[in-house]
């Protein structure tokens, strides 16, 4: 039987490169806080993308960091601790993350990347800046055009109220999303029905459902819970021990976990327990600060 690794040997692997995944990179590397010590080991994050986005290049220049682009992970041995990606590569672990994410339930909107979008608790922020643009511009309440029905889409609901707007939601699905004039502050202001008709506003927000990529998981034999998700528990431990699950791949209560949890509380809740095994009390103190 082999030793339990030390913090300062302890390798990570992340599987997936989104928010979710930065986060918990900038935690555990001590970059997310000043009062946070690193813990030592080192970190390979497989994208499955072949472009560098500033932020994982800022994250990819750190001494204990690694992040290979284009290596989506695709397989994963739990018994040897080894995730294969999509290419052949194999990489040994002593703690995995899965953060791959989620995907639309339905095909794409026509126009839908001119809309705003809520697929996570993060996507908050963004709507709150276009909407406090939008309201400064027009000079009074902003109307907003909602599209969804499910859990997302509530969550959207309350974030527009929150912030001034007053949402007319629909359940019906468009078939085009609608673009704005030149020098509007958002890029959409209406919506399109099959038969004709439409909806307009000063903004559009497109909250559909979304489903966990879970194949990872499945290859491991992770345990799926009934939405779809990767079924973790309230630290983000997953069924298997060793691997967790952060961001919009996991599901904790039978709800994403991207709508529980902002990236970054994922990400401290994520770090502290990996960390748990490994470091003492005082130790582990500095990384859930």
């Amino acid at each position: 039987m082999s030793a339990t690794p030390s913090a300062a040997s302890l390798h990570i692997v992340i599987a997936g490169a989104g928010p979710a995944a930065q986060a918990l990179v900038r935690r555990l590397a001590g970059t997310a806080d000043t009062r946070q010590r690193p813990f030592g080991g080192t970190i390979t994050v497989l994208s499955n993308r072949d472009d560098c986005p500033e932020a994982l290049l800022e994250l990819a220049e750190l001494p204990q960091v690694s992040v290979r682009f284009g290596q989506a992970a695709s397989f994963i041995d739990p018994h040897a601790k080894v995730v294969t990606t999509v290419d052949g590569m194999d990489f040994s672990y002593d703690q995995l993350v899965i953060a791959t994410g989620s995907a639309p339930a339905l095909p794409p909107v026509a126009g839908a990347e001119a809309s705003l979008s809520y697929s996570t608790i993060d996507d908050a922020a963004t709507i709150g800046e276009a909407v406090h643009d939008l309201t400064r511009i027009v000079g009074r309440r902003p109307l907003g055009i909602l599209v969804g029905n499910g859990p997302a889409a509530g969550q959207a609901e309350a974030v527009l109220r929150a912030r001034g707007v007053r949402p007319v939601r629909t359940t019906l699905r468009p078939a085009a999303v609608v673009r704005s004039i030149a020098g509007s502050p958002v890029p959409a202001t209406g919506i399109v029905f099959e038969d004709g008709s439409s909806m307009n506003g000063d903004l559009v927000v497109l909250a559909e459902e979304r489903t966990a990529r879970n194949d990872l998981a499945e290859s491991a034999g992770l345990l799926i819970a009934s939405d779809g998700g990767i079924a973790v528990g309230r630290d983000l431990a997953t069924s298997v021990p060793g691997i967790w699950a952060i961001g919009d791949a996991a599901s904790c209560d039978g709800l994403r976990l991207g709508l529980l949890l902002s990236a970054e509380s994922s990400a401290m809740l994520c770090a502290s327990g990996m960390m748990l095994g490994v470091m003492g009390s005082d130790q582990l103190a500095p990384l859930a600060a």
